[in-house]
């Protein structure tokens, strides 16, 4: 049975779609069958960030409306071959489509694959609590910004009356020379603000999306490999500030 994990923010504008793209990559590069799973019916776009957007024929609307059985509404991404996404309702994107429906789906599919990653839309509306309602676990994907932070701690609140099986902590685009500085908050002490696990730091980064490679890639894969239970490592987001060529790094930053 998949585990089934919803990733969820208090804000938009936080990574929380790449976020959960990425990981669910690396974690199909480990060999797991890995599903994403797009529950925002307003904003949908995970399919934009897998480079997908083109190949889907179903999506979750005709699932629940009976025009395709579960398994056909998957697309398997071309270049990760674990990786399927389950497109939102391009189709009906106004229609009304109950937690309970969303559920149903998720479990049909549930004995297929180790894992199904919910990507939920931002805040506690109707869309948060029916992407939750599929979910056994939740990581919350914040920035070190006060906005994100109180938004975060919104939903970590929202989040206690499921009695999920785990909430784990993501810090997203963590400045290491702002860190260094102490112009930012630790993702250490973020998580023990917000009271919950820290499962990965992950640097601000203008390349973030499935075809990246190399660094990049290496912070997702620590993510992935924290999250499927391994032993837990952290990002260092300030690696690239020390010695001689990080503080001209940091100098560059201050200018501007």
């Amino acid at each position: 049975m998949a585990r089934k994990i919803v990733f969820t923010s208090g804000k938009g504008g936080v990574g929380k779609t790449t976020v959960a793209a990425n990981i669910g990559a690396q974690l199909a590069l480990k060999g797991e069958q890995v599903i994403l799973c797009d529950t925002d019916f307003g904003l949908n776009n995970i399919d934009v960030v897998t480079g997908i957007e083109k190949n889907i024929t179903y999506d979750i609307a005709d699932v629940i409306e009976g025009r395709c059985r579960a398994r056909q509404a998957l697309v398997q991404h071309p270049k990760f071959k674990n990786l399927y996404i389950l497109a939102s309702n391009h189709s009906s994107p106004d229609k009304y489509i109950s937690p309970q429906s969303v559920r149903l789906v998720l479990e049909n599919l549930s004995p297929q694959f180790d894992y199904i990653l919910i990507d939920c839309p931002a805040g506690i509306e109707e869309g948060f609590h029916r992407a939750v309602a599929s979910a056994e676990e939740a990581v919350v994907v914040t920035t070190p910004h006060l906005s994100s932070l109180r938004d975060a701690d919104k939903v970590i609140s929202v989040l206690k009356s499921y009695r999920l099986k785990s909430v784990q902590l993501i810090v997203n685009m963590v400045r290491g020379d702002m860190l260094l500085n102490g112009d930012i908050l630790s993702p250490h002490a973020i998580a023990d603000i917000l009271k919950i696990p820290l499962l990965a730091v992950l640097p601000e980064s203008d390349e973030v999306y499935l075809n990246t490679l190399s660094d990049k890639r290496r912070m997702f894969r620590i993510a992935a490999g924290n999250l499927a239970g391994g032993k837990i490592k952290y990002y260092d987001a300030t690696r690239h500030y020390s010695g001689l060529l990080g503080r001209i790094r940091m100098g560059l930053k201050r200018g501007s």
